[in-house]
């Protein structure tokens, strides 16, 4: 069966005359004819009754209609799809870890968008290991992660973007913000807001704890803007990445002695075939400056 044979079939169905549908489809009444008969041959039947003025669906064509109509109206999704994405008419879907800002994210889909005004972002934040299990399963084909080495999955393949310092975030008119750097000492007996899906969280409880300092958490949260604006109402300190500090009232002092440091990288399935959409992403990634990208000058407890 060929998709012409379909498509005689469908424009027969409609005409119910064998002239009107050639012309319809634009062949010779003989063509589409031979066609009809061919698909009469493979069914095992008439599929039309034809009379002189009054050319109608036999029985085995009334059966047969609605799947050659499913055939058809499926086969135009699949050349739509095709079509698209050889223009790169496609959804990109994308996971980023709920702890990484925006910034030059979005500047990032800005210029892809600008090489490939096709592309449309589908972008889905959560947690590291949620946005893992979802490359996996297919549910999403790029990721956006901050995971450390002895963390991150062997099927998945992690491209570096940038590195970002903690940072120590006070209301600016806490003492700490008259600070040019925080060391953990200087943390002692300030209250402390805990972001609950923190990478570094259990890191910087053990240093702190080896360095003899305590302090109360006061405050938690899975969301950096309430954590940020409770730094804000002067309530305690907060512990984030440089580019989640975006409060107007919030100062940002880098914690030294030891640095925290981490890698945001851009995360795909090892061996997995990628849409170009993709491709764009990761060429457009990998050209790009991103600010911020450098190497920490101290001590450092880094995330890569």
């Amino acid at each position: 069966m060929e998709m012409r044979q379909i498509l005689y079939f469908r424009a027969l169905c409609e005409e119910l005359n064998f002239t009107r549908a050639a012309r319809r489809c634009k062949v010779s009444q003989p063509s589409l004819t031979r066609s009809i008969l061919l698909l009469e041959q493979e069914f095992g039947g008439p599929l039309f009754h034809r009379e002189r003025s009054n050319t109608h669906l036999s029985e085995l064509g009334q059966i047969v209609k609605p799947h050659l109509d499913q055939v058809f109206h499926q086969a135009g999704i699949a050349a739509a799809q095709a079509r698209e994405f050889r223009e790169l008419k496609l959804r990109l879907k994308l996971g980023v870890m709920c702890t990484i800002a925006p910034g030059d994210l979005v500047q990032l889909f800005s210029a892809v968008r600008a090489e490939n005004p096709g592309i449309q972002f589908d972008v889905v934040d959560g947690v590291a290991e949620d946005i893992s299990a979802a490359l996996q399963r297919g549910e999403r084909e790029v990721a956006i992660l901050s995971t450390p080495k002895e963390q991150r999955q062997p099927f998945l393949h992690y491209l570096p973007l940038y590195k970002e310092q903690f940072m120590i975030g006070v209301h600016s008119g806490h003492y700490l913000a008259a600070y040019a750097a925080v060391h953990p000492k200087d943390l002692q007996g300030v209250p402390y807001l805990y972001r609950v899906h923190c990478e570094f969280a259990e890191l910087k409880r053990r240093t702190f704890s080896q360095q003899g300092v305590d302090h109360d958490t006061v405050y938690r949260s899975d969301r950096d803007d309430w954590i940020l604006a409770m730094a804000a109402a002067g309530i305690g300190y907060a512990f984030l990445p440089q580019h989640c500090l975006t409060h107007p009232q919030v100062v940002a002092r880098p914690l030294v002695n030891p640095e925290f440091w981490r890698e945001v990288c851009l995360v795909t399935v090892r061996g997995r075939p990628h849409s170009p959409a993709v491709g764009a992403l990761v060429h457009e990634a990998m050209r790009r400056r991103w600010a911020g990208d450098r190497s920490p000058s101290e001590t450092v407890l880094s995330a890569s």
